[in-house]
């Protein structure tokens, strides 16, 4: 049994724990995808952890539930390919199908799907596809077939094709493309090739193309319950990535291909369809009206699989399926979680709140919301056991990075009080995570960890700003009475920081800086018009907001006013370098993977600039708002020192955009420094690249504060 984790920080301490360093990071594990037995027996999982060189292994283990499963016991390893993920059990148990690949250098092979006997033994081989990238699949309720959807890679690009142009000497072919939608960060570039639906053959791996309507190839699918047909959300339109809201719902007939439409669906964007176990009803997340990017919220809708006639669910609830929680040492999933209970009258989620992560539930009527955990940590659902009493999960909290753990185990899931805006609380011993691993256990009982501490403040505006101050542990340098601080801002902008474990926070502060950061206007978790408030007004509300909790900084006693940093990736780096563009009060900046020049990037970025998202213009014949929205319009008067990251393989922040900040400093006899990390890195350097280059930003980004917030107390 793993131990129960301690809350305060002053608990953590003992006789030998120690700061925190940027080396730890190759020690902790990071589990994901948990997967429960249809028997509620075990929990299938992903489990990845740093080798010995400098490579990420992923395998599939799995752990008992205890009073589920007799002689209930450890984790255990399950397969050992080294990069198998995407664990699924057959409908019946007695199988689990995996994506994997085998082999080694010459002989190795593409990604395919593994077959391997739920007790145990030799993984084979199910699917022969050819060279390209399986995205997921899902087995057929009577387990006959695989429904999986799989991008074949383009003939001049495929691993034979290079050894061919070696061995002969000829050049590197040229890219050419007609669609907008040829490149995605951390995929790369795959040009007109587009991810299509098969179906398997479980016993002979036989694939037969069944579906390819999608244009961008992002459809989402799930299997009727009779194993007949699929429930697909598709957008055919050959401008799809331009009008994302055009997406539909179709049903696909799995013998004869046969296609047709579900009627009466609202305009919006969507995804995550689920097929209710009886059949009669769909659920699926809908972004109402001309959605682009996280704007408005994910609501859930359930139609009649038939008719349609959707019914809005959260229709009385403020509410997005997609507020997802930032961490460094996780795995971070933007899509919306559904799980239908057993009895098709229930419908749980994944719900993001106030930076934290619970399971919740609504009836398919509609009415109140049900939160089923609570406290100060994240959940990230996995899926129930076929008898819907037991959901397997992930569960972190501010001090420990997640584990596998289940819900419901024998407290199931009981409803709570009802607050005004039809949201019930089950309670703290409703139902807790119950823990059925301990990976990073060892690791954290070194480390002297420091607990963040939540604070609402005030605005002009006269909005609810939610905040955290992580202070140093005890064993942290710089015994002064009043201490350096930085802040952090988010990237997305639509997401949240929270209660989870962030390395690079608990690094900072255990160098001894006060560590403070927030959820301004435009963050997930706070309703609609939080985010709305930022649409078409990046630098207005958002960096009031990022004000407020400067002043709250330079008024608390043991902060350094003369000492303050900011830093921030992606669209934190937008606001890193507004920062610094508007006041000379921060002391030094980084600004990482940054967006500095919103008229180059609505070309350079692998998402688009679409009218009637971020903003009603583009970078053709209407630049006025977005130029006057780009920080490097208000560069005249930058003096902050500022330290620039940004990856040469970043598709989504183009490196142009750090280039520019550079540039435009270097200009100005700012002092500056500009590191560059090479092609194989993309926008998620600091959570997935090479764990080398990981260690060596955060190294980095502590000798640059060490400079000009230390170095001149």
């Amino acid at each position: 049994m793993p131990k129960s984790r301690k809350t305060d920080r002053e608990c953590l301490r003992s006789s030998q724990s120690r700061p925190v360093r940027p080396e730890d990071l190759t020690r902790f594990v990071v589990v994901s995808d948990p997967r429960m037995a249809p028997d509620g027996s075990r929990v299938l999982f992903a489990r990845k952890h740093i080798g010995e060189k400098n490579e990420y292994v992923t395998n599939l283990w799995v752990v008992p539930v205890e009073g589920k499963s007799p002689g209930a016991g450890a984790p255990r390893q399950f397969t050992a390919g080294g990069k198998d993920a995407h664990g699924r059990w057959s409908p019946d148990g007695s199988r689990i199908a995996f994506i994997g690949e085998r082999g080694k250098g010459k002989e190795k092979s593409p990604p395919q799907i593994h077959v391997i006997s739920a007790a145990g033994g030799e993984a084979a081989p199910l699917t022969d596809f050819p060279e390209g990238k399986i995205r997921g699949f899902k087995w057929s309720p009577d387990g006959t077939k695989l429904a999986v959807a799989f991008r074949e890679t383009h003939p001049d690009w495929t691993a034979d094709a290079k050894k061919s142009r070696e061995a002969s000497g000829a050049s590197t072919p040229p890219r050419v493309f007609e669609s907008l939608y040829y490149r995605l960060d951390g995929d790369g570039y795959f040009g007109e090739q587009r991810f299509k639906l098969y179906l398997v053959d479980a016993a002979t791996g036989e694939s037969t193309l069944l579906f390819d309507r999608d244009e961008p190839g992002t459809f989402d699918f799930d299997w009727s319950p009779d194993s007949s047909e699929l429930a697909v959300i598709a957008n055919p339109h050959d401008d799809a990535v331009l009008r994302p809201w055009l997406s539909s719902l179709f049903r696909v007939d799995a013998q004869t291909g046969e296609v047709r439409e579900v009627p009466g669906l609202p305009e919006g964007k969507k995804g995550c369809v689920r097929w209710s176990p009886d059949g009669t009803r769909i659920a699926l997340a809908i972004a109402p009206g001309r959605e682009i990017w996280g704007i408005r919220n994910f609501r859930l809708f359930v139609c009649d699989s038939e008719k349609g006639n959707p019914r809005d669910l959260f229709e009385k609830h403020d509410l997005c399926l997609m507020a997802v929680t930032s961490s460094d040492v996780a795995e971070i999933d933007f899509a919306t979680n559904l799980f239908w209970r057993p009895n098709s009258d229930e419908i749980f989620f994944q719900l993001g709140r106030h930076g934290e992560q619970h399971l919740a539930s609504i009836g398919v009527a509609g009415g109140d919301v049900a939160v089923h955990t609570s406290g100060r940590r994240v959940i990230v659902p996995g899926d129930f056991d076929r008898a819907g009493e037991c959901l397997a999960a992930c569960a972190s909290d501010p001090l420990a990075p997640p584990e596998i753990a289940v819900l419901g185990r024998g407290a199931g899931f009981p409803p709570g009080r009802v607050d005004e805006g039809g949201i019930s609380e089950t309670g703290r011993q409703g139902c807790p995570p119950h823990l059925l691993t301990d990976f990073n256990g060892p690791l954290l009982a070194e480390l002297d960890l420091a607990m963040p501490e939540p604070t609402w403040l005030d605005t002009p505006s006269g909005t609810k700003l939610q905040a955290w101050i992580l202070r140093p542990p005890a064993s942290a340098p710089l015994a002064v009475s009043r201490r350096p601080a930085v802040i952090e801002v988010h990237g997305g902008p639509h997401l949240q920081y929270g209660e989870t474990y962030f390395h690079e926070f608990q690094t900072l502060a255990a160098a001894g800086y006060v560590v403070a950061y927030c959820n301004p206007r435009g963050s997930k978790g706070y309703g609609e018009a939080h985010c709305l408030a930022i649409q078409a007004n990046w630098g207005g509300p958002d960096w009031e907001d990022v004000c407020v909790l400067r002043d709250h900084l330079k008024s608390l006693p043991d902060v350094d006013p003369q000492k303050l940093g900011i830093m921030g990736g992606s669209y934190g780096g937008f606001m890193t370098n507004w920062a610094i563009g508007h006041t000379d009060e921060f002391a030094a900046a980084i600004t990482d993977r940054c967006v500095s020049n919103l008229v180059s990037m609505a070309g350079s970025s692998d998402i688009p600039l679409i009218r009637g998202g971020s903003w009603d213009s583009n970078a053709c014949d209407d630049i006025d708002l977005i130029w006057e929205q780009s920080p490097l319009k208000h560069f005249a008067n930058v003096s902050t020192p500022t330290l620039v990251i940004h990856s040469e393989g970043d598709l989504r922040c183009n490196i142009e955009q750090g280039e520019q900040v550079f540039a435009a400093l270097k200009h100005r006899g700012v002092p500056t420094r500009f590191v560059r990390y090479p092609p194989e890195t993309s926008h998620g350097m600091s959570r997935g690249g090479p764990p080398d280059l990981r260690i060596d930003r955060l190294r980095r980004i502590l000798e640059w504060w060490r400079e000009y917030l230390i170095g001149a107390q």
